[in-house]
């Protein structure tokens, strides 16, 4: 990995808030690590042999404040669970398996121990259903809680996924269920009702999301995958980003399938199902397939249990990013350094700045 930079547009005193993720990305960090193989891909590459074990892969992510603590869900817990989450959702996108996560903790000192033990529970709770567990990490204290996992798993030989890979023709498929964690948004602002079971089963989807890990192996085992990439900031940048990675563009469908419970809450919310199924929180995957593989990643998936649907396919890159009426594609880039990354907030302002409507 060379510490060198090469020229860039991107002057020096042009702050990071005013470029955004992709931006940075491209202009700042790619000509100084475009050469590190795996580079921007949702992992990286620890050990590059492609040996009968397989490479190995990493990745780190820190947890923000979780959204369903602003919406009154404040046991510690769900941090930690969605901790776990969103560094396991990484491992998916490559097709690994997770081999164990490193935790690391910085807690006021006025953190009590029950608070403690139930963010452990989290983390535990979430890693065991994974099929994996904390295998070492670091605990401190500082002003303000702050919690970083690095995840670390093998993929199967020859079969790493990563952002690039796909072709043009290629059909797009969303794996996993869309939609709960602005759903469950919705009811807590009485945008919507639903009878208790379906509301408590919103609030466990979204308290609890699931990482696609499962899923990302499979389909890289079976061979049924180009590229593929987790949705952590909204559908568009994650389309966007992995448009940008193959050199083309990208046709998408609005007509986007929610459960039954978050379908509804749209319906009774006046928000299409595509403004729901396009925002961030779900830990979906999105997986550029050859077209005669669809119907065969669709039914081994369904055999495991997850959902899967087309959602558009890849273009050539001068067809832009549009949607199914024609028009291009702006939706919201909720990446990192924008003005629209999660902060936390007031949450009627959030659902206008996510979902695109006003709530109340």
């Amino acid at each position: 990995m060379s510490g060198g930079t090469e020229s860039s547009p991107i002057g020096d005193d042009v702050r990071l808030g005013d470029l955004g993720e992709h931006a940075i990305l491209e202009h700042i960090l790619r000509p100084r690590y475009g050469g590190v193989r795996g580079f921007g891909d949702d992992c990286a590459v620890l050990d590059a042999t492609e040996g009968l074990r397989g490479e190995l892969v990493a990745t780190t992510d820190t947890c923000p404040t979780p959204l369903v603590t602003i919406l009154g869900e404040t046991d510690p817990y769900h941090a930690g669970w969605l901790l776990a989450t969103i560094n396991l959702s990484d491992l998916a996108a490559a097709g690994a398996t997770s081999l164990g996560l490193v935790v690391n903790y910085t807690l006021p000192k006025t953190t009590t121990a029950g608070e403690f033990r139930r963010l452990l529970d989290g983390v535990d709770d979430c890693t065991k259903v994974h099929g994996t567990k904390v295998v070492g990490g670091d605990l401190r204290d500082g002003p303000v809680r702050q919690l970083t996992a690095t995840a670390i798993g093998r993929c199967v030989p020859g079969g790493r996924l990563g952002r690039a890979g796909a072709r043009a023709g290629d059909h797009l498929l969303l794996v996993g269920s869309p939609g709960y964690l602005w759903a469950y948004a919705l009811l807590v602002e009485k945008q919507a009702r639903l009878p208790g079971p379906l509301a408590a089963d919103i609030r466990e989807r979204a308290c609890r999301p699931m990482a696609q890990v499962a899923a990302g192996r499979i389909l890289a085992t079976a061979g049924l995958a180009r590229a593929a990439m987790d949705v952590s900031d909204g559908l568009f940048p994650t389309v966007r980003t992995l448009c940008g990675a193959n050199g083309l563009g990208a046709r998408i469908t609005t007509d986007i399938r929610l459960d039954d419970a978050p379908a509804e809450v749209c319906a009774q919310s006046g928000l299409g199902r595509f403004e729901l199924a396009q925002a961030w929180g779900d830990w979906t995957l999105v997986v550029a397939v050859r077209p005669q593989d669809v119907g065969l990643a669709k039914k081994t998936l369904a055999g495991e249990g997850v959902a899967a649907q087309e959602i558009g396919s890849l273009v050539p890159r001068e067809e832009g990013i549009s949607l199914d009426d024609g028009e291009l594609w702006e939706g919201i880039a909720q990446e990192r350094f924008s003005p629209s990354s999660w902060h936390g907030g007031d949450v009627p302002k959030l659902i206008t700045e996510v979902l695109g409507r006003r709530a109340g």
